[in-house]
């Protein structure tokens, strides 16, 4: 019984497409991120609209920088980009108080609810069922955070009419990190070295995400 067991975990795939699912509007993040997740994607039936809404990077130049690597990468694709609006004074407002939080602390908690409320919404307006977000492709992200942020952004939007379903989903596993870092390569993608907004960059050593 107990090597049945393991022997049906192993077989379980590491990526599940929620069922009816072969549309999704896709957070983005970065370019390297979700260069992984988008092939992934499209490999398996699933077609994304990224959505680029990030206004916690700072500052303008790292924004434009992520932005238009983003784009660059979608259009070598033929898939659909939103550029959201960017303004982080507003960003800066809401997370005022949390200044001093740690990483995965109470600033990134609401700054993930911020930017999965914004593409919850999107999605409906869109009428794309399904929502994700390459946040939950970073090993220094909390998964746990992004999960109840997404969940909860859903639950906001949703309508009996029109529901919208967050797909948690930790895209680190079925071998896409490796995938990552060889479309990285590939693409010669600008690589940045923090999270984004000026309180992640206050650690002396930086790390590549």
């Amino acid at each position: 019984m107990e090597n049945c067991h393991h022997t049906k975990k192993a077989n379980r795939p590491a990526i599940v497409v929620p069922d009816g699912c072969r549309e999704v509007l896709l957070h983005a993040c970065c370019a390297p991120c979700s260069s992984a997740i988008v092939e992934w994607l499209l490999q398996n039936g699933v077609r994304p609209t990224i959505y680029y809404y990030n206004p916690n990077i700072y500052p303008l130049e790292e924004y434009e920088t992520r932005k238009n690597e983003s784009k660059r990468h979608a259009e070598s694709l033929g898939i659909r980009w939103i550029d959201a609006d960017y303004d982080h004074r507003q960003w800066l407002n809401a997370v005022s108080g949390l200044e001093q939080e740690p990483e995965r602390g109470g600033r990134c908690q609401l700054c993930f609810r911020l930017r999965l409320l914004a593409t919850a919404r999107e999605a409906q307006r869109l009428g794309i069922k399904h929502f994700a977000t390459t946040l939950a492709s970073s090993r220094w992200k909390s998964l746990e955070q992004i999960s109840v942020a997404g969940e909860a952004a859903a639950q906001a939007v949703s309508t009996p009419e029109a529901p919208v379903v967050f797909w948690a989903q930790n895209w680190r596993k079925g071998g896409l990190q490796e995938r990552r870092n060889q479309l990285l390569h590939e693409y010669n993608f600008y690589n940045q070295l923090y999270c984004g907004c000026e309180f992640s960059m206050r650690n002396d050593e930086k790390r590549a995400l």
